[in-house]
């Protein structure tokens, strides 16, 4: 018993003495830390992708070759890039990536992260000219800048997938009018603003013709219905009257022929009329005869 707890008392000693070694960088262990991956090389042949944690390696044979698992931040210079309709935009943008696949990244990149870093460079610069140059100005400044940064993001993702490298997003930090093009670019702005004035005034008059005439259409359609339903209930209202006199000269033509009279007087004659007729006329018979005889 005594010696089972010695041999593991030496097994234990050992272990963390590797251990120690093995974060000092030292064989046969290897430490693989978080946010870590590694790759244990043997004769340049992957032999093991680690994990956070322990791992063996053969001293003097094998290799390890570190990389970091986290996302990483990689910005570029400002340059020049024109857009479709002949604007130069400073643009200046930055890639956030990572490590996905160290077995292709080792494959593509040797040389370790410079290249890579290089790589990826060359190919966000390619996609952002390729993208900006298919937008306008004003696209790229406010209408369609989120669909733009999501286009690039999407086109460099591709092409980097096969070389072991994951790209997350792609953002534009600053875009600027290059100092000598800003008096140019203003004119040609002013412009264009004046001619859409132009047109959208154009349009509003014309709009504002099409309604006042359909306006007026309308109008007279309104008053010729009037008109006609008047005229119409002038005619019944006159055929009412014309049978209301009918019937009352056929139940007392004397006393139809009186009253006619009397009204035929009292808007003919008044204080300031003189009329001059034989006394004798047809007008004045009621006047000289009380009987109407």
């Amino acid at each position: 018993m005594r010696r089972l707890i010695l041999l593991i008392l030496v097994l234990g000693g050992v272990f963390t003495g590797l251990t120690v070694l093995a974060n000092l960088g030292v064989p046969p262990l290897v430490v693989t830390k978080e946010g870590e991956q590694k790759l244990i090389l043997r004769f340049g042949e992957v032999q093991h992708v680690t994990e956070p944690g322990l791992w063996w390696m053969i001293p003097f044979i094998d290799e390890a070759r570190t990389y970091d698992s986290r996302w990483l931040y990689n910005s570029t210079e400002a340059r020049d890039i024109q857009t479709k309709d002949g604007e130069q935009l400073r643009i200046d943008n930055y890639t956030v990536w990572r490590v996905a696949d160290p077995r292709a990244f080792l494959e593509a990149f040797p040389g370790g992260m410079t290249a890579a870093e290089q790589r990826i460079d060359r190919v966000v610069r390619d996609g952002v000219r390729e993208v900006i140059g298919r937008h306008t100005l004003g696209e790229v400044l406010k209408d369609q800048r989120v669909a733009i940064m999501s286009s690039i993001t999407e086109n460099s993702r591709a092409e980097l997938a096969e070389v072991g490298i994951e790209i997350t997003d792609v953002r534009i930090n600053r875009t600027e009018l290059p100092a000598n093009a800003e008096s140019s670019v203003y004119a040609r702005m002013v412009t264009e603003r004046e001619r859409l004035a132009r047109k959208n005034r154009a349009g509003g008059e014309e709009r504002a013709r099409a309604i006042r005439a359909e306006a007026d259409r309308e109008a007279r359609v309104i008053v010729a219905k009037a008109r006609r339903d008047s005229e119409l209930m002038r005619g019944q209202g006159d055929a009412e009257s014309t049978r209301i006199y009918a019937e009352a000269y056929q139940r007392d033509p004397k006393f139809y022929a009186f009253t006619r009279s009397l009204e035929a007087y009292r808007k003919t004659i008044d204080e300031n009329t003189t009329v001059v007729l034989s006394p004798d006329t047809e007008f004045f018979r009621f006047l000289e005869d009380s009987g109407g005889e």
